[in-house]
């Protein structure tokens, strides 16, 4: 009876160990994930103005720690993180200084662009000091080349990206409404010039996921985070008219980590 239980219980330790050892052997020899090389390209919105704590290495282009790049960066430890996206940038300025890092081994690039091409910083100056009907009328300028114009621009940018890296998962991200009609504000802006300007940024959106689209590219639209948080709300993650003015009608650090990162995030 002894000598039976003896047998079971060694039995019993082999058969574990044999199972423990397959199992060690099976998770050796599975493939590992592929370290990834990320590289974040565009304007203002990606570089992070707006959101303060920028590298000085970065000049002019206000890239931030703040940014959702670099937040996404700091969170996942890609085995390589290039951060070309600048203050100012139009879809000029990515084909021909941001794209370098851009290759074959690229597995996930991240991009906001198109608002500077269509005057999106004249535009809100025009609104902001000439008045409505001035307001109206660069607004509806701005809409005519978001429609006629930058999906030629788009596309040059998206077939350069996808030329260099054609393996990589490619991010498109949109721009957020500024304003909540019916809001808070007071003063400012007309509540018909503030209707006009979310009207302009549907259009860049939808015209930016169209374009995305059909290069097989994600988009991800950043209204589903941003609503609620526009600019005449109680809690804004975007600048009104502030100081240093190139701050104005960016996104806050909230803004980054919580419109653009969550959304970024899905995506990649």
């Amino acid at each position: 009876m002894r000598l039976s239980r003896c047998a079971a219980t060694m039995s019993a330790f082999l058969v574990t160990s044999a199972l423990a050892l397959s199992g060690a052997s099976a998770a050796a020899s599975a493939p590992q994930p592929r370290a990834t090389d990320y590289v974040a390209l565009g304007d203002s919105y990606s570089s992070g103005v707006g959101a303060g704590s920028y590298y000085g290495s970065s000049g002019a282009c206000k890239r931030s720690a703040k940014s959702y790049a670099a937040l996404w960066a700091a969170a996942n430890d890609p085995a390589k993180f290039d951060f070309t996206a600048c203050s100012g940038a139009r879809t000029g300025d990515v084909l021909a200084k941001q794209l370098a890092p851009v290759n074959a081994g690229t597995d996930l690039v991240s991009i906001t662009i198109g608002g500077n091409d269509a005057g999106f910083a004249d535009t809100m100056t025009t609104c902001a000091l000439q008045g409505e009907s001035a307001c109206l009328a660069r607004i509806a300028q701005a809409r005519a080349y978001v429609r006629n114009t930058l999906p030629a621009k788009l596309d040059q940018v998206y077939d350069a990206i996808d030329g260099r890296a054609p393996s990589a998962q490619v991010v498109v991200l949109g721009y957020p409404r500024f304003y909540k009609l019916g809001g808070s504000c007071s003063v400012g802006l007309s509540e018909k010039s503030r209707a006009a300007i979310n009207a302009a940024a549907d259009d860049i959106n939808a015209v930016t996921a169209k374009r995305a689209a059909d290069h097989g590219f994600a988009f991800g639209d950043v209204n589903t985070t941003f609503a609620g948080h526009e600019i005449c709300s109680g809690a804004p993650w975007l600048h009104s008219v502030t100081l240093p003015v190139e701050n104005s009608y960016h996104p806050t650090a909230n803004g980054q980590s919580r419109g653009y990162l969550p959304v970024f995030g899905s995506a990649a």
